[in-house]
């Protein structure tokens, strides 16, 4: 069995591990593009399952859901709730189901009732960014929230639209949706989200936490939606969290979530250059949005640049196909675009893989179904290709 320590470095993390795990591309996004997609071989199709299987089953046991906290809850349990989730949708098992039960009320139940009166999973350091100090307060993180509770959501939503597993599991789902609308209200109120110009909307970073002493907040909560407090999420955070945003309008059909989202989607939309070339430039992964991204000097308070880590754009691109699926901001020729650019650049952005024969076979070439990345991605792929296998193009 392979371990991953939880206090390895987040970013050391996810340098190792976002590139595959951005296969991870919206599952209503396959039902649009499923026609486009090459059948993958019988066998192949078989060995990724049985590796896959194996591997997951198998590191499923250093039990993160029953240790992690604040923003280590999503880079560590997401691959497995992930992978169980994409995993009940390519095989129909539900004992897929079973395990992300299992691991959801594992975490559930460790969960600590906080001032305002809702329920956390703080720790110091969650805000993951030594910016304004802000590791240095014992804290949530809604990153770490959004991203574990997305596959929760997509599979509550599933059991609760088929009959079968209702009956058995349709408590539970409703149950967790109750909790995700809550968080969704928790960090609404905390001051999770900050409007910027011309109609946009950035996740952030919030300046205070949980005082040791008084159990109390910090200073800085009284002053949370101050226009000068708070710090930006890079884009690859804030299109993490959007896609729980997503996942949450289609379970409960509430347009406050995909509002949200939209917001943030057109404010990434205006990030992103066009070339002469029909394709894109390679945008910054930050970049101030407001007031509250600048030092009293006026400077930033992050550098501003391409990262060298690709994987943070691979994240981006499994948001903005998820976006695109939506029908919100980004169009066919978007799309098209982005696929010219991972051409260009050599990126191979995976979620694109469906769209484009070139990406997929450099996907299936590379891929391997048994690795930390292919937790969630063989299942993601599997499901889409059995749809092919099956010759259907069902819904979620």
């Amino acid at each position: 069995m392979r371990t991953i320590p939880a206090a390895v470095a987040v970013w050391a993390l996810f340098a190792v591990c976002t590139q595959v795990q951005a296969l991870q591309t919206a599952p209503q996004a396959a039902d649009k593009k499923i026609s486009n997609m090459a059948k993958m071989d019988d066998a192949r199709f078989q060995d990724w399952l049985s590796r896959w299987e194996k591997n997951i089953e198998g590191d499923a046991r250093n039990r993160y859901c029953d240790k992690e906290m604040g923003e280590e809850i999503g880079w560590l349990m997401t691959p497995f709730l992930d992978g169980f989730y994409y995993g009940y949708k390519a095989t129909k098992n539900a004992k897929w189901i079973d395990y992300l039960v299992d691991w959801t009320d594992s975490w559930i139940k460790r969960g600590v009732k906080e001032p305002d009166g809702y329920i956390g999973w703080p720790k110091p350091g969650a805000a993951g960014t030594k910016v304004d100090d802000l590791d240095s307060y014992n804290a949530d993180s809604l990153l770490g929230e959004a991203m574990v509770l997305r596959p929760i959501v997509l599979l509550s939503r599933e059991i609760l639209d088929t009959p079968d597993l209702k009956a058995k599991y349709g408590a539970k789902a409703e149950s967790y949706l109750a909790l995700a609308e809550k968080t969704y209200e928790k960090w609404d109120k905390r001051g999770g989200w900050r409007e910027t110009k011309d109609g946009g909307c950035i996740s952030l970073e919030t300046a205070y936490g949980i005082d040791p002493k008084s159990g109390q907040w910090t200073e800085g909560y009284e002053k949370r939606n101050a226009p000068e407090i708070g710090f930006s999420h890079p884009d690859n955070k804030a299109n993490a969290t959007a896609r729980w945003l997503l996942a949450l309008f289609d379970a409960t059909q509430k347009p406050a979530y995909k509002e949200r989202a939209e917001k943030w989607f057109k404010l990434m939309k205006s990030r992103i250059k066009s070339n002469d070339t029909g394709t894109y430039q390679i945008w910054n992964y930050w970049e101030p949005a407001g007031p509250w991204d600048y030092k009293a000097d006026k400077s930033p308070k992050h550098w501003v640049g391409v990262h060298p880590n690709g994987g943070y754009y691979a994240v981006d691109l499994e948001a903005i196909v998820d976006a695109y699926e939506h029908g919100l901001v980004f169009a066919k020729e978007d799309i098209d675009r982005f696929i010219a650019t991972a051409l260009a650049e050599k990126r191979y952005w995976s979620a694109l893989a469906p769209y484009n024969g070139e990406i997929q076979k450099k996907f299936e070439d590379g891929h391997k179904p048994d690795s930390w990345g292919g937790l969630p991605a063989t299942p993601w792929y599997l499901s889409l290709q059995a749809k092919l296998r099956n010759g259907t193009a069902e819904g979620r």
